[in-house]
């Protein structure tokens, strides 16, 4: 086997054998899932085991920079609280495979939402605090000095808040110029953005964020109710670090039914995620609910995406049409947030 999902294994060998890295042929290629487009490929080179992620076939205009941008995130991590996949390598030629790419770690973790480890089932306690544990991840990104780490020109935090509503609106108006899309029927999306725009807190302290801080971009230890990886960061930039808490209110399976776990039981309501998140943190939470709304009218928007593309005949029809309950899921979600604002 010479090639798996556009890496060519003979010019990645050659590569990694530039950089130190080990020399052989690449050894057990086994593509790992996740849910993402983009390639999550694990292999083994000279004993060791490495990850590898690359964009998807079909690259995105921005598919190399995001890459660029996920690794150096990971790079700036390395002596920080927060749990992730330690980076080994960044290539950024595209001569090598056709796309930027970095190297990571292996981790031995499990994604939850598609089923917890074994031990989760027997122990309620061991349920309760991973869903600690998921929050605490939250706030171990927002307390990162992204200044400090290398990350100080990572994103523009001024009037970050002020330009969402615009900016994923102009998103959800793009969707129109796929045939086949009649526009979006979501109910009551005027009148959410114009509740986000009049209720938008004033003050806020930037800092790292995630951008798709869910449960499935968590993966969980086997063997103790822990979090050994945070996963996905193509969308991190520097924000307001408490959209991702709204944006893990908004998902988490009480808020929303967008993902689910099994057993439930005797993981932690949304309430107690808020109380966690301000054990740890210095950060203004009365406004919490804003960013719970903001993360619910920004998500929706994305899923609705891919049923426009769907319509057009872009994707898959089925999963266009669930995505897009998802959104309603979502607005639905903010609605009653706000009204109970």
């Amino acid at each position: 086997m010479t090639s798996v999902e556009g890496v060519n294994f003979v010019r990645l060998s050659a590569w990694m054998g530039e950089q130190g890295l080990g020399r052989g042929p690449v050894e057990d290629p086994e593509r790992l899932g996740g849910g993402t487009q983009n390639v999550l490929l694990s292999f083994r080179l000279g004993g060791r085991r490495f990850v590898l992620r690359r964009p998807p076939l079909h690259k995105r205009d921005n598919s190399d920079e995001t890459m660029r941008r996920e690794a150096r995130v990971l790079g700036a991590l390395a002596h920080t609280r927060v749990p992730h996949p330690a980076l080994i390598a960044t290539c950024l030629d595209h001569e090598v495979i056709g796309a930027a790419f970095y190297l990571m770690e292996p981790v031995e973790g499990a994604n939850p939402t598609l089923g917890l480890p074994p031990a989760y089932d027997s122990h309620r306690d061991w349920r309760h605090a991973i869903g600690l544990a998921v929050v605490d991840g939250a706030a171990a990104i927002g307390a990162v000095d992204y200044q400090a780490v290398g990350l100080a020109d990572f994103g523009r935090p001024e009037g970050f808040l002020e330009r969402q509503v615009a900016r994923w609106r102009r998103q959800l108006d793009s969707y129109l110029t796929l045939p086949g899309y009649p526009g979006p029927e979501i109910p009551n999306l005027e009148k959410i953005g114009d509740w986000l725009e009049e209720n938008r807190p004033r003050t806020w302290t930037p800092g790292l964020i995630h951008g798709d801080y869910h449960l499935a971009n968590v993966l969980v230890a086997f063997d103790q109710p822990a979090v050994k990886a945070i996963i996905d960061w193509e969308l991190s930039t520097i924000g307001d670090p408490l959209l991702d808490l709204g944006w893990l209110l908004a998902t988490w399976p009480d808020a929303a039914e967008t993902i689910s776990v099994q057993p439930w039981d005797g993981i932690p309501t949304s309430a107690e995620l808020v109380t966690r998140y301000a054990d740890s943190s210095e950060r203004d939470l009365s406004a919490v609910a804003w960013y719970a709304v903001l993360a619910c009218y920004k998500l929706g928007i994305i899923l609705e995406g891919t049923h426009a593309r769907a319509l057009a005949g872009q994707a898959d029809r089925a999963t266009g049409d669930q995505l897009h309950a998802h959104t309603l899921a979502l607005f639905a979600r903010a609605s009653r947030l706000i009204s109970a604002s």
